[in-house]
Protein backbone atom coordinates (compact mmCIF):
# COMPACT_ATOMS: atom_id res chain seq x y z
CA UNK A 1 0.00 0.00 0.00
CA UNK A 2 1.17 3.54 -0.77
CA UNK A 3 0.18 7.12 -1.19
CA UNK A 4 0.02 9.23 -4.25
CA UNK A 5 -0.28 12.32 -4.91
CA UNK A 6 -1.61 13.62 -8.66
CA UNK A 7 -0.78 17.16 -9.31
CA UNK A 8 -2.25 18.35 -13.19
CA UNK A 9 -3.39 21.83 -14.55
CA UNK A 10 -6.83 21.99 -14.63
CA UNK A 11 -8.42 19.83 -17.69
CA UNK A 12 -5.30 18.04 -18.19
CA UNK A 13 -6.29 14.11 -17.49
CA UNK A 14 -5.37 13.81 -13.63
CA UNK A 15 -8.62 13.13 -11.68
CA UNK A 16 -9.74 10.42 -14.63
CA UNK A 17 -5.68 9.10 -13.80
CA UNK A 18 -6.21 8.98 -10.77
CA UNK A 19 -9.63 7.03 -10.57
CA UNK A 20 -8.03 4.49 -12.78
CA UNK A 21 -5.16 4.00 -10.34
CA UNK A 22 -7.24 3.97 -7.39
CA UNK A 23 -9.59 1.22 -9.30
CA UNK A 24 -6.15 -1.07 -10.29
CA UNK A 25 -5.12 -0.95 -7.08
CA UNK A 26 -7.85 -1.28 -4.71
CA UNK A 27 -6.96 2.33 -3.59
CA UNK A 28 -9.53 4.72 -2.24
CA UNK A 29 -10.02 7.71 -4.67
CA UNK A 30 -10.21 10.96 -2.70
CA UNK A 31 -9.98 15.10 -3.89
CA UNK A 32 -9.66 18.04 -2.03
CA UNK A 33 -13.78 18.57 -1.87
CA UNK A 34 -13.21 15.33 1.27
CA UNK A 35 -10.65 17.50 2.77
CA UNK A 36 -12.84 20.89 2.21
CA UNK A 37 -15.63 18.81 4.24
CA UNK A 38 -13.27 17.21 6.61
CA UNK A 39 -12.20 21.36 7.77
CA UNK A 40 -15.80 22.35 7.40
CA UNK A 41 -16.24 20.33 10.39
CA UNK A 42 -13.79 22.72 12.85
CA UNK A 43 -16.68 25.63 11.65
CA UNK A 44 -15.11 27.20 8.89
CA UNK A 45 -16.68 28.13 6.01
CA UNK A 46 -16.09 25.84 3.21
CA UNK A 47 -16.84 28.70 0.28
CA UNK A 48 -14.29 30.80 2.30
CA UNK A 49 -12.29 27.88 2.48
CA UNK A 50 -12.22 27.36 -1.75
CA UNK A 51 -11.62 30.63 -2.22
CA UNK A 52 -8.59 30.26 0.15
CA UNK A 53 -7.06 27.76 -1.88
CA UNK A 54 -8.00 28.58 -5.40
CA UNK A 55 -7.06 32.63 -5.59
CA UNK A 56 -4.28 34.06 -6.09
CA UNK A 57 -2.10 35.93 -3.94
CA UNK A 58 -4.10 39.77 -3.95
CA UNK A 59 -6.79 37.58 -2.04
CA UNK A 60 -5.06 35.70 0.37
CA UNK A 61 -3.25 38.80 1.48
CA UNK A 62 -6.18 40.25 2.61
CA UNK A 63 -6.95 37.24 4.25
CA UNK A 64 -3.77 37.63 6.25
CA UNK A 65 -3.43 35.21 9.58
CA UNK A 66 -6.45 33.10 8.02
CA UNK A 67 -4.14 32.07 5.44
CA UNK A 68 -2.01 30.33 8.21
CA UNK A 69 -5.11 28.77 10.02
CA UNK A 70 -6.71 26.89 6.46
CA UNK A 71 -3.19 25.65 5.70
CA UNK A 72 -2.99 24.03 8.92
CA UNK A 73 -6.44 22.56 8.71
CA UNK A 74 -5.56 21.35 5.19
CA UNK A 75 -2.48 19.75 6.29
CA UNK A 76 -4.17 18.17 9.11
CA UNK A 77 -7.16 16.74 7.32
CA UNK A 78 -5.18 15.43 4.20
CA UNK A 79 -2.47 13.74 6.44
CA UNK A 80 -5.47 12.04 8.81
CA UNK A 81 -6.80 10.85 5.60
CA UNK A 82 -3.77 9.37 4.08
CA UNK A 83 -2.21 8.07 7.41
CA UNK A 84 -3.10 4.47 6.85
CA UNK A 85 -1.91 4.71 3.19
CA UNK A 86 -3.62 3.08 0.09
CA UNK A 87 -4.69 6.13 -1.50
CA UNK A 88 -4.58 8.56 -4.41
CA UNK A 89 -4.97 12.04 -3.73
CA UNK A 90 -5.78 14.56 -6.82
CA UNK A 91 -5.51 18.02 -5.30
CA UNK A 92 -3.20 21.27 -6.00
CA UNK A 93 -0.15 20.88 -4.27
CA UNK A 94 -0.75 17.79 -2.29
CA UNK A 95 2.57 16.67 -2.54
CA UNK A 96 4.20 20.05 -0.96
CA UNK A 97 1.38 19.22 1.60
CA UNK A 98 2.40 16.06 2.71
CA UNK A 99 6.21 16.62 2.98
CA UNK A 100 7.83 15.09 5.32
CA UNK A 101 5.39 12.20 5.83
CA UNK A 102 7.36 9.63 4.19
CA UNK A 103 7.78 8.57 0.49
CA UNK A 104 4.63 9.83 -1.22
CA UNK A 105 4.94 9.03 -5.45
CA UNK A 106 4.67 12.27 -6.51
CA UNK A 107 3.15 12.65 -10.00
CA UNK A 108 2.52 15.47 -11.85
CA UNK A 109 0.43 15.19 -15.22
CA UNK A 110 0.87 17.26 -18.30
CA UNK A 111 -1.47 17.56 -21.44
CA UNK A 112 -0.95 19.71 -24.62
CA UNK A 113 -3.32 22.45 -24.88
CA UNK A 114 -5.66 21.04 -27.20
CA UNK A 115 -6.09 17.87 -25.56
CA UNK A 116 -7.32 20.13 -22.44
CA UNK A 117 -9.13 22.43 -24.52
CA UNK A 118 -11.28 19.40 -25.74
CA UNK A 119 -11.62 17.85 -22.15
CA UNK A 120 -13.36 21.51 -21.16
CA UNK A 121 -15.84 21.67 -23.83
CA UNK A 122 -17.52 18.21 -22.94
CA UNK A 123 -17.50 20.04 -19.50
CA UNK A 124 -18.08 23.84 -19.74
CA UNK A 125 -20.71 25.40 -21.77
CA UNK A 126 -17.90 27.83 -23.44
CA UNK A 127 -16.65 28.49 -26.88
CA UNK A 128 -12.96 27.67 -27.61
CA UNK A 129 -11.82 31.30 -27.22
CA UNK A 130 -13.38 31.03 -23.53
CA UNK A 131 -12.18 27.78 -22.70
CA UNK A 132 -8.65 28.48 -23.59
CA UNK A 133 -8.74 31.81 -21.78
CA UNK A 134 -9.85 29.81 -18.45
CA UNK A 135 -7.67 27.14 -18.78
CA UNK A 136 -4.82 29.91 -19.04
CA UNK A 137 -6.20 31.99 -15.53
CA UNK A 138 -6.65 28.77 -13.43
CA UNK A 139 -2.80 27.90 -14.14
CA UNK A 140 -1.55 30.88 -13.48
CA UNK A 141 -3.67 31.31 -10.22
CA UNK A 142 -2.16 27.81 -9.44
CA UNK A 143 1.24 29.17 -10.03
CA UNK A 144 1.01 32.41 -8.34
CA UNK A 145 -0.74 29.95 -5.38
CA UNK A 146 2.10 27.82 -5.02
CA UNK A 147 4.91 30.03 -5.58
CA UNK A 148 3.36 32.89 -2.60
CA UNK A 149 2.44 29.70 -0.04
CA UNK A 150 5.83 27.54 -0.69
CA UNK A 151 8.34 29.73 -2.39
CA UNK A 152 8.21 27.28 -5.62
CA UNK A 153 7.11 27.03 -9.08
CA UNK A 154 4.49 23.77 -8.63
CA UNK A 155 5.17 22.93 -12.65
CA UNK A 156 9.21 22.74 -11.66
CA UNK A 157 9.41 18.71 -12.62
CA UNK A 158 12.14 18.14 -9.71
CA UNK A 159 9.00 18.20 -7.40
CA UNK A 160 7.95 15.39 -8.65
CA UNK A 161 8.87 11.33 -8.56
CA UNK A 162 7.33 10.84 -12.23
CA UNK A 163 5.70 13.42 -15.16
CA UNK A 164 3.28 12.18 -17.03
CA UNK A 165 2.67 13.49 -20.80
CA UNK A 166 -0.94 12.33 -21.94
CA UNK A 167 -0.54 13.88 -25.78
CA UNK A 168 0.59 10.38 -26.85
CA UNK A 169 0.00 8.01 -24.11
CA UNK A 170 -3.13 7.38 -22.98
CA UNK A 171 -5.49 7.06 -19.74
CA UNK A 172 -4.88 3.25 -19.21
CA UNK A 173 -1.27 2.93 -20.17
CA UNK A 174 -0.09 5.93 -17.97
CA UNK A 175 -2.49 4.05 -15.10
CA UNK A 176 -0.12 0.70 -15.86
CA UNK A 177 2.85 2.66 -15.09
CA UNK A 178 1.52 4.46 -12.08
CA UNK A 179 0.70 0.96 -10.60
CA UNK A 180 3.88 -0.78 -12.02
CA UNK A 181 5.82 1.77 -10.38
CA UNK A 182 4.09 1.51 -6.84
CA UNK A 183 4.40 -2.52 -6.95
CA UNK A 184 7.60 -2.73 -7.17
CA UNK A 185 9.48 0.10 -6.47
CA UNK A 186 10.23 -0.78 -2.81
CA UNK A 187 11.27 2.89 -1.29
CA UNK A 188 7.19 3.69 -2.14
CA UNK A 189 6.04 0.69 -0.36
CA UNK A 190 4.16 2.03 2.92
CA UNK A 191 6.24 0.29 5.48
CA UNK A 192 6.72 0.74 9.64
CA UNK A 193 9.02 3.35 8.82
CA UNK A 194 6.40 5.53 6.04
CA UNK A 195 3.97 4.80 8.64
CA UNK A 196 5.86 6.37 11.52
CA UNK A 197 6.14 9.49 9.56
CA UNK A 198 3.05 9.70 8.43
CA UNK A 199 1.64 9.80 11.91
CA UNK A 200 4.35 12.44 12.98
CA UNK A 201 3.18 14.57 10.47
CA UNK A 202 -0.36 14.33 11.36
CA UNK A 203 1.36 15.03 15.62
CA UNK A 204 2.64 17.71 14.28
CA UNK A 205 -0.17 19.26 11.75
CA UNK A 206 -2.89 18.66 14.81
CA UNK A 207 -0.48 20.92 17.20
CA UNK A 208 -0.62 23.58 14.81
CA UNK A 209 -4.48 23.56 14.13
CA UNK A 210 -4.66 23.39 17.85
CA UNK A 211 -2.45 26.25 18.29
CA UNK A 212 -4.53 28.33 15.52
CA UNK A 213 -7.70 28.00 17.27
CA UNK A 214 -6.87 28.07 20.52
CA UNK A 215 -7.36 32.22 22.01
CA UNK A 216 -4.45 32.48 23.67
CA UNK A 217 -2.01 31.44 20.80
CA UNK A 218 -4.38 31.93 18.07
CA UNK A 219 -1.78 34.80 16.97
CA UNK A 220 0.97 32.84 16.08
CA UNK A 221 2.54 30.93 13.07
CA UNK A 222 4.79 28.40 14.19
CA UNK A 223 6.94 25.81 12.40
CA UNK A 224 6.08 22.39 13.85
CA UNK A 225 8.56 19.28 13.39
CA UNK A 226 7.73 15.90 15.07
CA UNK A 227 9.86 12.95 14.50
CA UNK A 228 9.39 9.63 16.31
CA UNK A 229 6.96 11.68 18.53
CA UNK A 230 9.56 14.26 19.82
CA UNK A 231 8.17 17.70 18.71
CA UNK A 232 9.76 21.11 18.16
CA UNK A 233 8.83 24.09 17.17
CA UNK A 234 10.10 27.35 15.88
CA UNK A 235 8.99 30.82 15.43
CA UNK A 236 8.33 34.06 17.28
CA UNK A 237 5.89 34.80 20.17
CA UNK A 238 4.09 37.69 21.04
CA UNK A 239 3.88 37.04 24.92
CA UNK A 240 5.81 34.82 27.41
CA UNK A 241 2.30 33.46 28.71
CA UNK A 242 1.94 31.97 25.38
CA UNK A 243 4.78 29.42 26.19
CA UNK A 244 2.77 27.86 29.03
CA UNK A 245 -0.23 27.36 26.30
CA UNK A 246 1.84 25.65 23.77
CA UNK A 247 3.58 23.21 26.89
CA UNK A 248 0.43 21.99 27.37
CA UNK A 249 -1.33 21.84 23.88
CA UNK A 250 1.84 19.93 22.60
CA UNK A 251 2.10 17.67 25.16
CA UNK A 252 -1.48 16.77 25.55
CA UNK A 253 -0.83 15.24 21.63
CA UNK A 254 -1.67 11.55 21.47
CA UNK A 255 1.65 9.95 20.69
CA UNK A 256 3.91 13.11 21.92
CA UNK A 257 7.06 11.91 23.70
CA UNK A 258 8.69 15.18 24.37
CA UNK A 259 8.56 19.01 23.43
CA UNK A 260 11.26 21.06 22.68
CA UNK A 261 10.43 24.59 22.90
CA UNK A 262 14.32 26.31 22.70
CA UNK A 263 13.60 27.32 19.17
CA UNK A 264 10.71 30.11 19.91
CA UNK A 265 12.07 33.84 19.80
CA UNK A 266 10.34 35.40 22.56
CA UNK A 267 9.06 39.30 22.52
CA UNK A 268 11.71 42.10 22.64
CA UNK A 269 11.25 43.99 26.55
CA UNK A 270 9.94 47.22 25.78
Amino acid sequence: MSVITISRGTFSGGKRLAECVAGYLGYRCIDREVIVERVAAHGVSQEELRNALDKPPTFLDRLKHKRYLYLALVQAALAEEVREGSVVYHGHCGHLLLKGGGPVLRVRVIAPLEYRIAMAQERLALSRHDVIEYIRRIDSERKKWAQYLYGVDWRDPSLYDLVINLEFIDIQRACDILASTVKHQECFHFDATCQAAMEDLVRASRIKVELALNPGTSNLELEVLCKNGAVRMKGKIYDVAQIEQIQRIATGMEGVTSVDLDELIPPIPA
